[in-house]
């Protein structure tokens, strides 16, 4: 509380009891003086009914034990307090065995875990009306999903009434688009075919981690201010598709050349929403968007992580806690915004042929005119560990900045105004969207289908076969492609005309055996507070595909919106891929140069027109006085239970003979300098087992010792002199009051657990842990041990827990 208001609120509390005393004497004294001493109390009373309704202390009080809504005066709503809320909860599914998702490599299977993967719940709701809310969920996942969001919404309704605000149209299911997270729990069957199909334990981790954290993020609601700003953050993306980037009409890409390090090509801007409760102006959270995709950590990577955005969070995350601004529990969610085009391999494209040549501008090839050779190349791309460093690095340039405007925005706020949460959500059908664009031409959508640059990837993870990005048809690849496309489904002559001049290999939206293969009907979703606007896009939108939705959707909200008070201009964030997967959203004029993006721009040349076509339509929801929701649409299916699946189980885990589980193999040296790599290996089961999920498989433990005797003596009791007594005792007591306590676990992003089948036939396997101290920034001296939990399957099917500790260890 401000000092002025405390000497007045001490001031005036004694005239409480004096008035009261007053009151009681003047019905002895008759009306006349009655009527005196009211009128000396009137004053009194409006100087303290003022303080009570403004006054910080009062708020706090109100607000005690504060849940959904119930219990507060809305008559001291002020435009620019919201309920705010946060809560974070583990996502990590299967670690191995399984394949991930975002390189569609059939390969690329799970080996173990770097860091966990999270959901980061963001609300934000309308103190007068607790109806009037949203969700913002940021997972470490590739992207929303279809069945993911339907499972969400089918869990908080078994909730009860204390959750009925939030449904299809305020909920927002974001991913980070991480390609280093477990797959197999898509709802379509395209993104199901490298990962043999669905796996429903993959499945519910997302579901139940993010229910969890949205459950968290409810039951901290509490009265608060958000404020919001922007910052430019500098060498963390590059546009990997610049050749088509430049088919955008020069005029409007003139427009963001505002020198040779923002040229434009991409989006450098990082726009901030924090989140500061009232009670004691700490700051509960941050929700970021920036874009630059998850692609640090390459397709020959096998270890689970949530990539540079989960490495921002984290760093982000671990400044908070010891930060006087910042409330525990504080939760940082670094969402991406339109990233199609983007990539975090910021040196660009590189031949790895021994050429030394960089790769074609128009089509990403090498000198043998093919694909596979080109590679991004990231910050730190000569250490051979997968992108893991280049990662780490590209993640911490998103959080120094963003700490930055952190700090900045707790000095100097840019307050979010304005009474009003609004958000609307339906379904849409884009197969076959009839629309008119700004200048009068009808045109139409098509039907979801995917081009043959589709198949040549790109050069952050390059496709397989003779494919490349641009000018890739069926008269310049193997006939074996034409053969494959034709028998999935030939495509008619009004499909490929209305894809043109896409040449369309895989008629994927057409096809319905044994289940749709991707989605036609999309999710369209908007979300506004204040004058913060925030775009929920289903796609991955390229940068300028981005910039003109924002756009347009700015211009309608100002020209709406014109007479709300307070009326500031409207700030527009796009978030995604959310809700769904439409693969990628292009311009129309990128989309005619064919490279992979426009590849992937599932329903024809006028699918970003569309999206800012139905987006703009239902705007009028996010009014201030808007009491109504669109119309839910045509649902989509839910094929969480009905999906195919050819993922092996579990059969049985058993240790070597003569060992047991948990027993240390190899264990770690007695001795280690600050940079090395400290390793165990543990006699191990099987991590899907159990999940672990808000728990770990891997631990590293300090052993913390109580200060010694303050007078000079030996450390060793048995050096003490027969006659000191009493000291012998102080330092038995001392040595027994030694703990271990943990000090990194999966959370860690420089704690790697490792899983290796030894024998498929025994149902033998053995982990390895791997505490890097090179790279860790907070390794300090000390003495230390891992210790290993996992669980091991019967043949029956029990389910049994162990430990495992390694030898101790100093780190000098």
């Amino acid at each position: 509380m401000p000092q002025s208001l405390q000497d007045e609120k001490a001031e005036a509390s004694p005239t409480f009891p004096a008035s009261r005393r007053h009151r009681r004497v003047a019905s002895r004294r008759g009306p006349v003086a009655a009527l005196i001493v009211a009128l000396l109390l009137v004053p009194i009373i409006w100087i303290l009914m003022f303080f009570l309704l403004a006054g910080p202390t009062q708020k706090l009080a109100l607000w005690s034990g504060f849940h959904g809504g119930h219990g507060w005066n809305a008559a001291s709503h002020r435009d620019d307090e919201y309920l705010i809320g946060v809560g974070k909860a583990d996502v990590t599914g299967p670690c191995v065995e399984l394949n991930l998702m975002g390189y569609a490599d059939p390969q690329q299977i799970g080996t173990g875990l770097r860091q966990r993967l999270y959901s980061r719940a963001f609300i934000v709701a309308d103190p007068s009306n607790s109806a009037d809310r949203f969700v913002y969920l940021v997972l470490d996942t590739q992207s929303g999903d279809t069945a993911v969001r339907y499972g969400i919404l089918s869990e908080l309704q078994k909730l009860g009434a204390e959750y009925e605000n939030y449904s299809h149209h305020n909920i927002a299911v974001t991913g980070t688009h991480s390609h280093s997270g477990p797959g197999a729990w898509l709802n379509y069957l395209l993104p199901q075919i490298t990962s043999k199909g669905f796996d429903q334990q993959s499945y519910r981790a997302i579901v139940d981690g993010a229910v969890l954290s949205l459950r968290r993020a409810h039951e901290s609601l509490t009265p608060g201010h958000l404020s919001v700003g922007s910052t430019k953050v500098f060498g963390a993306n590059i546009n990997r598709s610049l050749f088509a980037y430049l088919a955008n009409p020069e005029d409007e890409r003139s427009r963001y050349n505002t020198s040779s390090e923002d040229d434009g090509s991409v989006e450098k801007d990082l726009t901030m929403l924090k989140f500061q409760r009232a009670s004691d102006g700490k700051n509960i959270g941050v929700l970021t968007w920036f874009p630059t995709h998850g692609t640090s950590v390459l397709g020959n990577n096998t270890l689970i992580s949530g990539d540079n955005k989960g490495v921002a969070a984290y760093l982000f995350e671990k400044s908070a806690v010891d930060d006087e601004t910042a409330a525990e529990g504080f939760v940082a969610g670094f969402s991406q915004a339109n990233v199609g085009d983007t990539s975090p391999n910021v040196l660009g494209a590189w031949c790895e042929d021994g050429s030394g040549e960089q790769c074609s501008f128009e089509n990403s090839t090498c000198s043998d005119g093919r694909s596979q050779k080109c590679h991004a190349r990231g910050p730190l791309f000569t250490i051979d560990d997968e992108g893991t460093s280049s990662c780490f690095e590209i993640g911490k340039r998103q959080y120094e900045p963003a700490r930055k405007l952190y700090d900045h925005l707790n000095r100097t706020p840019n307050p979010v105004r304005g009474h009003w949460v609004k958000s609307f959500h339906t379904f849409h059908n884009m197969s076959n969207h009839q629309f008119q664009l700004p200048n009068g031409t009808e045109v139409t959508t098509c039907p979801a289908a995917l081009g043959y640059s589709f198949a040549a990837g790109t050069s952050d993870g390059p496709g397989a076969f003779d494919f490349t990005q641009h000018e890739s048809n069926s008269t310049n690849t193997s006939p074996l492609w034409r053969l494959v496309s034709g028998l999935l489904k030939e495509p008619t002559k009004e499909q490929r005309a209305c894809h043109a001049p896409k040449p369309i290999l895989l008629d994927v939206g057409e096809v319905y055996s044994p289940y749709q293969w991707t989605p036609n009907v999309v999710d369209v979703q908007a979300f506004r507070v204040g004058q913060l606007a925030i775009v929920v896009s289903p796609g991955e939108a390229t940068t300028m595909a981005g910039r003109r939705w924002k756009e347009a959707v700015g211009d309608k909200i100002t020209t709406l919106f014109a007479k709300e008070s307070p009326s500031e201009k409207p700030i527009v964030v796009l978030g995604g891929p959310a809700n769904s997967y439409t693969h990628y959203i292009t311009t129309e004029e990128e989309y005619g140069i064919q490279r992979y993006e426009g590849a992937s721009t599932l329903y024809g040349p006028h699918t970003l027109a569309a999206y800012i076509n139905v987006t703009l339509s239902w705007i009028p929801y996010l009014s201030s006085s808007a009491s109504s929701r669109p119309p839910l649409g045509p649902e989509p299916p839910n094929n969480s239970n009905r999906s195919l699946s050819f993922i092996p189980q579990v059969i049985r885990d058993s240790p070597p003979f003569f060992r047991k589980f948990g027993d240390v193999k190899q264990d770690v040296e007695e001795v280690y300098h600050k940079g090395a790599r400290v390793s165990a290996t543990f006699v191990g089961a099987n991590p899907r087992n159990n999940l672990r999920l808000e728990r770990s498989y891997a631990l590293v433990e300090k052993l913390v010792t109580p200060p010694l005797p303050t007078s000079p003596s030996p450390a060793d009791p048995e050096s003490v002199s027969p006659n000191d007594d009493d000291l012998r005792k102080e330092l038995v007591r001392t040595r027994e009051a030694d703990r271990w306590e943990a000090v990194r676990d999966d959370s860690d992003w420089h704690l790697v657990f490792s899983w290796r089948r030894t024998s498929e036939l025994l149902g033998t396997s053995e982990v390895r842990i791997t505490w890097e101290t090179a790279a860790d920034p907070w390794a300090e001296p000390g003495r230390y041990r891992l210790r290993y939990l996992g669980d091991a399957k019967s043949l029956a099917g029990e389910i049994t827990e162990f430990e495992g500790v390694s030898g101790e260890f100093e780190l000098v």
